[in-house]
């Protein structure tokens, strides 16, 4: 997931290593990408043919490496956001970044991606309603799962709302 994020971060336009670690972080949520992540990852773009490297001045007469996206780098990270399996639909982070960056996607993959996590919700509702009914969970048990229901069908009515928003646009 890294690599895709890394990938897409180069999406709005060339940047240095420190710049797209801080992007990450802010996309994340999280601290910074770790150099140890960055840097390794940038050097497997470039010998792919994913990303350019060119060398530029920087501000106190050093050089510093300059990260661009390539037209082969966008089309494979189409087409490994395009690749979403069942096994993806199950993590809510995978299926945010392909949502986050479904301006980039095709209409197709779009479809087959929001299908795949409304069936996983459906099947993860169903779960937590089996959970329930089986099982005594005490008093704080049932505050989990009611407040994983919950959860559910606020992803489920949202993932409702994006697709008629993707039929409005494909109308268009």
């Amino acid at each position: 997931m890294n690599d895709l994020l890394l990938l897409a971060t180069l999406l709005e336009g060339p940047a240095h290593g420190y710049a797209l670690k801080k992007r990450v972080g802010q996309i994340t949520g999280q601290s910074d990408m770790h150099n140890n992540l960055v840097y390794p990852l940038l050097r497997r773009f470039v010998a792919s043919g994913w990303v350019s490297r060119k060398t530029t001045p920087g501000e106190r007469g050093q050089t510093r490496e300059r990260y661009t996206l390539t037209s082969k780098g966008k089309d494979e990270l189409v087409r490994r956001l395009e690749e979403f399996t069942e096994k993806d639909a199950a993590d809510g982070n995978a299926f945010l970044l392909r949502v986050g960056l479904f301006g980039v996607l095709r209409p197709a993959a779009r479809e087959r991606i929001m299908a795949l996590r409304q069936n996983w919700l459906a099947a993860r509702s169903e779960r937590l309603r089996k959970l329930a009914a089986a099982m005594d969970l005490g008093d704080w048990g049932k505050e989990v799962v009611a407040f994983l229901s919950k959860q559910v069908a606020t992803e489920r009515k949202w993932t409702g709302d994006l697709q008629c928003k993707m039929r409005k646009t494909r109308h268009k």
